[in-house]
């Protein structure tokens, strides 16, 4: 039978804002990208998830990203490598306190926006991401995109490597994110959302913004928490996998 992760960008508020409704998309996904304070979250925030995420069996995985809660991580920065490394494993560490208090652990790391985005292409940044996490914990595995620099260095530094796609995400036919800049970037129609969610866990395969059909194998598939609606579309797309016999089950 066909498996796949369902995975969610959670715990993105701060202090008395909320961006994300943690608490119902946590029963609804199987593995919980939990914001570690550089572009949203904070301790009290982070635990909270931690708690949620723990009692309902949702693995934790530490969304890392640029220092830049202003602009919610999604503006380009220039880092250097060896600052990007420790900030990436000071991210994980501080959720690991959580995780861990929580009778849980970091179960994986994801980058987050910009970086998410960089690492794709720039390969001195996306070595940064690997090194920090090499500093927290040599057996963490890392989700990102399919063909991306980070996955290519983080199996080649020992690192187990998860690919990932995106349904409410609009692709370019070399199999990249289109940039949220642009008109279109982002699929806004829930049944489109949920016909791509079928056919990305089933064959591998999503059509590009061009009409091309290309290929992207990935293991887990990722809801975004900000969208609206998010809770209902996220139950609509798990719904219809399960009910045409794909597994939902976390990678990790």
């Amino acid at each position: 039978m066909t498996s796949i992760d369902l995975n969610a960008d959670l715990g993105e508020g701060f202090g008395r804002w909320r961006l994300t409704d943690d608490e119902r998309l946590l029963s609804v996904v199987t593995s919980a990208n939990v914001a570690c304070g550089f572009h949203a979250g904070d301790a009290a925030t982070m635990r909270r998830v931690c708690e949620l995420a723990a009692e309902r069996g949702v693995r934790i995985g530490a969304q890392v990203s640029y220092r830049d809660l202003a602009g919610f991580g999604r503006r380009a920065m220039d880092v250097p490598p060896a600052e990007l490394a420790a900030e990436v494993a000071y991210q994980i560490g501080a959720l690991e306190v959580f995780a861990r208090a929580a009778g849980a652990g970091v179960a994986y790391v994801k980058p987050h926006g910009a970086l998410y985005n960089r690492v794709v292409h720039d390969e001195e940044q996306a070595a940064a991401v690997v090194d920090g996490v090499l500093l927290a914990d040599t057996t963490l595995p890392v989700l990102g995109l399919p063909g991306s620099r980070l996955l290519e260095l983080a199996a080649k530094a020992g690192l187990p490597v998860v690919t990932e796609a995106f349904a409410d995400r609009a692709y370019t036919d070399a199999g990249t994110l289109v940039p949220r800049a642009q008109e279109g970037a982002v699929v806004t129609d829930p049944e489109a959302v949920v016909e791509r969610s079928l056919g990305l866990a089933r064959t591998g395969e999503v059509v590009s913004r061009s009409g091309t059909r290309i290929e992207v194998r990935a293991r887990s598939l990722c809801l975004h928490g900000d969208t609206p609606g998010a809770v209902e579309l996220a139950r609509r797309v798990r719904e219809r996998l399960e009910a045409s016999g794909v597994r939902v089950e976390a990678f990790s």
